[in-house]
């Protein structure tokens, strides 16, 4: 009878284990903070599901809000992977202590050294240009050639872009650093402001929508935006994309400078190996084609070719400086904007 008793208890207790076992495989999750819309980014979400079993929770919201409430709930957050727009505010999100570094083999053959954090902290998913726009009854190409052009004194004031608070300009400012120091950024930034036909104010398809109506021959936005205007079925659009030129800068020297959408395994995240999975995925061809194709970005893959809209805006040299330095860079180029009047 004792034996029978316990051999009943070992089976019990191997069927309590083995549910037990099953019930960590079924609950295997990642849950998301989000600055991509939900239509832009749950269709790859799906994907991944389908690929590794691997369910999730996705909270989507401002970038900036995602950050202050990734610190505020430090870590208690439920949040495993923070998904966010802009070198700058994966650098904030570093700086911040709610990002903690990981590696990974397949991270790394799959993007670009210059589009990853050097300590693993964060890693690009897209990237996009800071393009030069320009009206060409009003403006000669060669003119505005580099950015290094729109601090030229014989421009004259017909330049629109956003204000100096926007983390994309504040992104350009500090690769310019990086390329030339912080004296002769602000001798550049200083020429730049000069050049201004309105006080900066909006987002980036104002400016290129400001281009097209002449308000300004010469406006700065991110290639994304028109890529979205040239996507759209709306005459007004289509109208401003028949009327303003695309001007990819520097192209004789380093390239045009580039931005990323990117990611990070939070600090307080508990299921890392689903976060770094989710990353690792995101970074390989099915999905790199198609998220930047949907976001009419660019892949960070190189193995990966551009597709959507944006290709309709020819090819073009990139800039090959490693977006890591903008964490060095950031802080001051906000101080060179500042001392240069840009508001």
């Amino acid at each position: 009878m004792k034996r029978r008793s316990y051999l009943l208890s070992a089976g019990f207790v191997a069927v309590i284990l083995t549910m037990t076992g099953m019930q960590t495989v079924q609950a295997a999750e990642v849950n998301i903070y989000s600055a991509r819309q939900e239509h832009l980014i749950k269709p790859l979400l799906d994907d991944f599901f389908k690929e590794t079993g691997i369910s999730y929770k996705l909270l989507t919201g401002d970038g900036p809000a995602l950050l202050e409430r990734l610190r505020s709930e430090g870590r208690n957050s439920p949040a495993d992977i923070l998904i966010t727009v802009d070198v700058g505010n994966l650098v904030a999100a570093k700086q911040a202590g709610v990002l903690q570094p990981v590696q990974s083999s397949l991270l790394e053959e799959n993007i670009l050294q210059q589009y990853r954090d050097a300590e693993g902290y964060w890693y690009g998913l897209s990237s996009r240009a800071r393009v030069i726009y320009y009206d060409p009854d009003r403006v000669a190409p060669e003119a505005i050639a580099r950015y290094e052009d729109l601090a030229d004194p014989e421009l004259g004031k017909v330049i629109c872009v956003r204000s100096s608070s926007n983390i994309y300009n504040q992104s350009l400012v500090a690769s310019m650093i990086a390329h030339h120091g912080v004296e002769e950024t602000e001798q550049w930034v200083r020429g730049f402001v000069r050049n201004f036909a309105r006080t900066p104010q909006d987002n980036d398809t104002a400016q290129i929508r400001a281009v097209a109506s002449g308000e300004c021959a010469v406006g700065i936005a991110n290639s994304y935006y028109f890529g979205r205007l040239l996507a759209s079925e709306n005459l007004a659009d289509q109208n401003v994309t028949s009327k303003v030129r695309v001007m990819w800068p520097n192209q004789q020297d380093r390239g045009v400078h580039m931005n990323l959408s990117g990611a990070g395994v939070t600090q307080s995240a508990t299921n890392v190996e689903q976060a770094i999975k989710l990353l690792e995925f995101l970074s390989a061809a099915h999905a790199q084609e198609i998220y930047a194709r949907e976001n009419n970005e660019y892949p960070v893959n190189p193995k990966v070719p551009h597709s959507g809209p944006v290709v309709q805006m020819g090819t073009f040299k990139a800039d090959e400086l490693n977006l890591s330095l903008i964490e060095k860079y950031n802080a001051e180029a906000v101080r060179v904007m500042d001392r240069a009047g840009w508001r």
